[in-house]
């Protein structure tokens, strides 16, 4: 049996964000056929026994991440997920001029590098504004909040390179449209099948993989 590991941030943990409670790991072990049957099969257990042991935690920050590992028992085979950095930008990196980003950088890279589970998947931010200025959520220029998100994902990059691989949650978000989210920047029910999506080649269950 496989094991499908979730940690870090909303993005991950969008569940109670839908009717449906469902999030991306959820759907990656087990598709939902009647609300999306275009993934039919492409999922974790149609291919072999699996489960899901769920850690991430909306509105989660790099800090968080240490304790969603406490407890943690890994049974192999494994893969691990992880989302974090956007509850980052939003409480005060959005406008690091530096050492914020660099602690960022040092904590990620210490807790994916211990992290006792590989593969791991690490996703990037998103863009809630779907690069559109007028759909700005922040107080800030939106030039000044894009300049810092796409620093943190480079970071994400970085790290992903080393000890993983980068899903782009980001390029693929800017093909999508209002109905991914909800509560503004959290992904709604189409959102979660979305960040699924994105997955899923990874584990080598898309289509086109």
């Amino acid at each position: 049996m496989i094991t499908l590991y979730t940690f870090g941030d909303s993005i991950l943990d969008c569940g109670h964000y839908n009717e449906f409670g469902l999030h991306p790991g959820q759907l990656l072990v087990r598709n939902n056929d009647v609300l999306f049957p275009e993934f039919a099969g492409q999922d974790l257990s149609s291919r072999e026994p699996a489960r899901l042991e769920h850690r991430a935690v909306d509105g989660a920050t790099v800090e968080d991440l240490p304790a969603q590992i406490q407890g943690l028992r890994v049974e192999e085979p494994a893969i691990a997920l992880i989302t974090i950095g956007g509850n980052d930008l939003l409480q005060g990196l959005i406008q690091d001029t530096g050492r914020g980003m660099d602690a960022f950088a040092d904590a990620l890279d210490h807790f994916v590098q211990h992290l006792p589970i590989r593969p791991v998947l690490l996703g990037n931010v998103y863009d809630p504004s779907l690069g559109d200025d007028d759909r700005n959520f922040l107080n800030i220029d939106p030039a000044i909040a894009r300049k810092s998100l796409q620093r943190i994902n480079i970071i994400i990059q970085e790290i992903a390179n080393r000890y993983g691989q980068l899903v782009d949650l980001h390029a693929h978000f800017l093909t999508g449209d209002p109905s991914w989210f909800t509560a503004i920047i959290e992904p709604s029910l189409r959102g979660a099948s979305e960040v699924r999506r994105a997955f899923l080649p990874y584990l080598g269950l898309s289509k086109q993989a």
